[in-house]
């Protein structure tokens, strides 16, 4: 049972998650990302593969002069591997990592929307246990009849997984 003081406490964690949010599909589900995180957002290019990754990492792309890894969301959360449609798309995305900023490109299967998710219709992440890791989940999202899931972009990929895609990207 919640005492008073942890549930103010959650409420207050979850105050710092109200604001605007770019939301997209995978397999089905719609995700959110915080906008101030979203640098842009892409149609499919040519990616260029790199030997040695991850499935989930596609390769790097060159946006304008500069190279940016790219990660196929679906796979890194070991959903179903799918054709690309005119409607998949890459949101580039700035990621903090090592005291500083990147970008990296994820792949969604559509952009739906931006959307302001307030207080009050936000929700902590569901305890799974401890072997299920959902550190990268900020919140739940209760919009009219669905659940969306906000997700921490810092978090989506560990540190090593990072710094391998950052080192790639400057080959």
């Amino acid at each position: 049972m919640e005492t008073k003081a942890s549930a103010s406490e959650s409420k207050a964690t979850l105050d710092q998650f109200q604001g605007k949010y770019l939301t997209f599909m995978l397999a089905e589900e719609e995700y959110g990302l915080e906008i101030m995180k979203v640098r842009e957002i892409i149609g499919l290019m040519d990616i260029t593969k790199l030997p040695r990754t991850p499935k989930f990492v596609k390769g790097v792309i060159n946006l304008r002069g500069k190279v940016i890894p790219v990660v196929d969301l679906r796979l890194k959360f070991g959903l179903p591997e799918t054709e690309y449609t005119d409607k998949t798309c890459i949101i580039v995305v700035e990621i903090a990592f090592q005291g500083g900023t990147h970008q990296m490109g994820i792949i969604v299967d559509e952009v739906s929307e931006v959307m302001n998710v307030t207080s009050d219709e936000l929700e902590p992440t569901p305890k799974f246990g401890v072997a299920l890791d959902t550190e990268f989940i900020l919140a739940m999202a209760k919009m009219k009849d669905s659940v969306r899931t906000l997700l921490d972009i810092n978090k989506v990929l560990s540190g090593d997984e990072i710094a391998a895609m950052s080192n790639a990207a400057k080959v």
